[in-house]
């Protein structure tokens, strides 16, 4: 479950980054104005960042043996549920574009796959 779960997170949020870095203004769509200015185009851009160290972080753990470190596991489901968190809320309110809605959906099942691993992992499990 642990390397499934890393694999596709993994893939999920190399997208996400390069999205961010490479088509801001496409893949904010709805939320980012076309006459967005630069340095809210510069901001996105910067997000992406981080969003690609996670990724190689969790491509890189997903073969480790016995399991990945825990550490790895924790902070995946404190990022996708606080992402959660901030789609539920912005779905409810009304707040959010509509693509929040599939977001949420995604999101959502990343922390539920996160925190199965850790319970797998807990029992003994990978």
């Amino acid at each position: 479950m642990a390397k499934l779960t890393l694999t596709l997170s993994a893939l999920y949020l190399a997208g996400i980054g390069l999205a961010l870095m490479v088509f801001p203004l496409q893949f904010g769509r709805g939320a980012v104005p076309v006459d967005a200015a630069p340095e809210l185009l510069a901001l996105l851009r910067l997000l992406g960042g981080p969003f690609l160290g996670i990724a190689v972080l969790n491509w890189l753990s997903r073969d480790l043996r016995p399991a990945p470190p825990a550490a790895v596991i924790i902070a995946n489901i404190v990022g996708f549920g606080a992402v959660t968190a901030n789609d539920a809320w912005g779905v409810m309110s009304g707040e959010a574009r509509e693509a929040a809605r599939i977001f949420l959906v995604v999101h959502l099942l990343f922390t539920l796959a996160f925190v199965a691993t850790a319970c797998a992992g807990r029992r003994g499990g990978s």
